[in-house]
């Protein structure tokens, strides 16, 4: 029998401690390694606190929650308090050393009251603090409160027509000659400022009811009404005589079926005493991008402001060389009148 047989028992034993001593130097090995690639080990004297810093304000943090945070501008007496800049002061230009409350100063630019600059955060510091225009929209500081409306909001804006300019008057002088009667029947001849002329023969004689010329200059514009005999002294002769006095009816229609009554005939040398006008203003709106950019509107017709709008809620109502006068619905059922001289704008006062 060998060796290993009679000694079976001790030779496994002796194995296994073998095995066993080559794991436990194995996992020692694998331990340190670890350790020195993870740093992953135990060190300290355990006494150091594993609590989370300041862990004991959270409760306090959720106290907070349900108080009643209200907020409650500062004042002095009655008076609001700005909590960044305190109460607003400025100083005189002749003495500043002496500091200005513009609450109980008076009036820095009349008359705007200081409080308006207050209110809207605007600063009256400046000389032309009133012509100033934050909101760009064409309104003055003065125009937007003369108005009511927001100085630092360009959707709020005085009505339009308080910046409408009167530039020029573009008017076309005529007038119509009526010629020798023929029976009911009337020639005519027409001349105008332009130069421009037309006419009706005598073998073209137009009966009452009529419209004539039939061709430009105004073609159709003059109705032929009738006609009547009056009796006048002459200027001249200082004798009565018989004048024939034609009624013609304007057609056009800002004209409003205007009648001129002319004599027959109406002599070269009086034609300036019969001379009428088709008058056309020249404007502008100086504001909303619309500055120095001129339209044209007619006597008696309806204008839009700003001039690209649909509704044209402004009448043109009369033209001269000095002035214009426009109206329009101020308010439902209260018509404004507005007088504009040439070169200018509206003197609006509150």
């Amino acid at each position: 029998m060998s060796w290993f047989s009679k000694n079976y028992e001790k030779a496994a034993l002796g194995g296994a401690v073998a095995v066993a001593l080559g794991v436990s130097f194995l996992g020692l090995s694998k331990y340190r390694s670890v350790d020195e690639t993870f740093a992953s080990s135990l060190k300290g004297d355990g006494n150091k606190s594993t609590d989370v810093p300041d862990a004991g304000l959270i409760p306090k943090a959720l106290q907070s929650k349900k108080l009643d945070h209200i907020w409650e501008q500062a004042k002095i007496g009655k008076r609001p308090v700005d909590l960044f800049t305190g109460i607003p002061l400025f100083i005189h230009r002749d003495s500043p050393d002496k500091a200005i409350d513009l609450l109980t100063a008076p009036p820095v630019h009349p008359p705007i009251p200081n409080t308006w600059w207050l209110e809207n955060r605007l600063d009256p510091g400046f000389a032309d603090s009133p012509n100033r225009d934050p909101d760009g929209d064409g309104f003055s500081n003065l125009d937007e409160f003369l108005a009511g409306s927001d100085p630092n909001d360009a959707k709020s804006i005085p009505p339009l027509v308080n910046k409408l300019m009167y530039v020029k008057d573009e008017s076309l002088t005529w007038v119509i000659r009526p010629g020798f009667a023929d029976g009911d029947k009337f020639p005519f001849t027409y001349e105008d400022s332009s130069l421009r002329k037309n006419k009706v023969t005598a073998g073209e004689a137009v009966a009452p009811g009529k419209l004539f010329f039939a061709k430009d200059p105004m073609p159709n514009r003059f109705k032929l009404l009738g006609h009547e005999v009056h009796k006048e002294v002459s200027k001249s002769t200082k004798v009565e005589m018989e004048v024939t006095i034609v009624s013609i009816e304007d057609q056009r229609p800002n004209k409003n079926h205007k009648v001129y009554k002319l004599p027959a005939p109406l002599q070269e040398e009086r034609k300036n005493e019969y001379a009428q006008y088709d008058r056309t203003a020249v404007l502008t709106l100086e504001a909303t991008g619309w500055n120095g950019k001129e339209f044209k509107v007619e006597e008696n017709n309806k204008f839009a402001l700003p001039p690209n709008a649909k509704e044209k809620n402004y009448l043109l109502k009369e033209v001269t060389p000095a002035s214009i006068i426009v109206e329009f619905e101020e308010s439902p059922g209260k018509t404004k009148t507005l007088t504009i001289n040439k070169g200018s704008i509206p003197q609006i006062n509150k």
